[in-house]
């Protein structure tokens, strides 16, 4: 028996095939990988998803295991450690893109619970299930992704233009836009 898998998933890579088939589309609640999703999806701009998956476990190491508190705290030396690090994206603005998203992160815990909280607020907890035939039908951003995308940056988020918001609404399965005839397309309901 064959499985159907979206297109993008290159069966060369087998953290690639890992990521499709038990992350992406897959509703995530969990805080620590929402606030990593949230900035690997950031450091991604302009690369492929592939090479920052292939970074994923060095950045886990760079950033602390993305706890948002210590990321926080982050000082001169250690952005000047983390660029010097060949493990990772090493662009200044990235960089410091995760420190202020992680400050920012803290006050938006304070103020609301959290990631969780915040985002799947937006589709009353549910996932919006798409059922795209061809890769070139699905949107790279939507009016959804442009209102959260406003509303991350408006409280101090970096790196959260509409079309990364999309990728990461993807990720953490608040979209399910695995293709039709994906074996993780979930069925279509009448």
């Amino acid at each position: 028996m064959t499985i159907h898998r979206c297109a993008w998933a290159n069966p060369a890579n087998p953290r690639y095939l890992a990521y499709h088939d038990h992350e992406w589309g897959q509703p995530c609640h969990d805080e620590t990988t929402l606030f990593e999703m949230l900035n690997l999806e950031g450091a991604q701009a302009g690369l492929s998803w592939e090479t920052i998956l292939n970074k994923r476990d060095n950045y886990r190491a760079a950033f602390d295991g993305w706890d948002a508190e210590r990321i926080a705290q982050y000082d001169a030396a250690k952005v000047a450690a983390l660029l010097l690090d060949a493990g990772i994206v090493r662009n200044r603005l990235k960089v410091a893109a995760a420190i202020t998203n992680a400050q920012a992160y803290l006050r938006l815990r304070d103020e609301v619970g959290g990631l969780d909280s915040y985002l799947w607020a937006y589709v009353d907890g549910q996932p919006i299930v798409n059922g795209w035939a061809r890769r070139e039908q699905v949107p790279a951003k939507t009016p959804l992704s442009d209102i959260i995308s406003k509303d991350l940056a408006k409280r101090g988020f970096k790196f959260v233009g509409s079309t990364i918001i999309y990728a990461y609404m993807q990720a953490i399965g608040m979209v399910n836009d695995h293709s039709a005839d994906c074996f993780l397309h979930p069925p279509m309901t009448e």
